[in-house]
């Protein structure tokens, strides 16, 4: 199945559709998220998992692990949080768990994803 144009993404995601197809619905609509935010990020496979760059900066990717997802923000501790439901104590970087389809709109996702795009 070819959804990207990185040969690198479309392996990923074929892998993941073998090992774990409920998380690839999941990967899939944060990734719908990322790109609906700005059409010109680009994204390739890098840490074990989906980054996205925008003007060959890293502004955050995805990352399965075997009981959630992760959503991780390159700068991350500039965003607006005031319900902190970001997580994360480093000095720039922060990151959302998703465990289930309904955390995407539950987390907010695309607000801190039109945050990142911006930065």
């Amino acid at each position: 199945m070819k959804i990207s144009d990185n040969d690198r993404v479309n392996k990923f995601m074929d892998d993941l559709q073998s090992v774990s197809p409920d998380k690839l619905e999941i990967i899939d609509s944060l990734r719908k998220i990322f790109f609906n935010a700005n059409k010109e990020l680009t994204e390739d496979i890098k840490y074990g998992g989906l980054v996205f760059n925008l003007s060959n900066a890293l502004i955050g990717g995805i990352f399965p692990y075997k009981n959630h997802i992760s959503i991780e923000f390159s700068n991350g501790a500039d965003f607006s949080d005031p319900s902190e439901i970001l997580e994360g104590k480093g000095k720039r970087r922060r990151h959302l768990k998703i465990f289930e389809k309904q955390d995407i709109e539950a987390k907010n996702v695309g607000a801190f994803v039109a945050e990142a795009v911006k930065n």
